[in-house]
């Protein structure tokens, strides 16, 4: 509790949203790229999360989740919304529109792996890259990632090894990240 007598989670925050906003830009640009699987919607759908976070920055309760984990929550409710309008939007198209995005890009997610690797990844599902965004690419604690996802540590922890070893089956031993 403040001096006021109010919650201790509507105290102004000790770090400014400009700093943790810094700090985390590349690692939630990085998460919604291995989820999304496309540079240009991950670079729209940041910006998006990190507006959406200024507005709730106010509500942020670092006792509950990291300043990451709670900016990575902020950008998969983002993509989600995002994935649902596309949806709408290509409900109402004709049926000759094609289903799959078309990748303009070498190097859909990130400088530097293979093209076999790029492909496998594309290959996973938007849930198994968001699993390796969170734990592999992003380093966040097994709780963290399962309350970010919605499920438990052990359906986190299974999810994270069936997706390696999907990934693994796709590019076989003899590639190089």
């Amino acid at each position: 509790m403040t001096v006021s007598g109010s919650p201790a989670s509507t105290a102004p925050q000790e770090r400014s949203f400009a700093s943790v906003a810094e700090q985390h830009l590349a690692d939630v640009h990085s998460y919604l790229l291995y989820f999304t699987g496309d540079r240009a919607v991950a670079e729209e759908l940041t910006a998006e999360t990190f507006e959406r976070a200024c507005r709730h920055w106010r509500r942020y309760d670092p006792r509950r989740a990291s300043a990451k984990t709670w900016l990575c929550q902020i950008a998969r409710s983002t993509a989600l919304d995002h994935f649902r309008a596309e949806d709408r939007r290509r409900r109402r198209e004709t049926a000759y529109v094609r289903s799959e995005p078309v990748d303009t890009y070498e190097d859909a997610f990130g400088e530097g792996l293979s093209p076999r690797l790029e492909e496998a990844l594309r290959s996973l599902s938007a849930g198994e890259r968001e699993v390796i965004a969170l734990r592999v690419i992003l380093d966040i604690e097994v709780e963290g990632a399962a309350r970010l996802l919605g499920i438990s540590r052990t359906a986190c922890t299974t999810r994270l090894h069936r997706a390696l070893a999907r990934l693994e089956a796709k590019v076989g031993d003899d590639v190089v990240a």
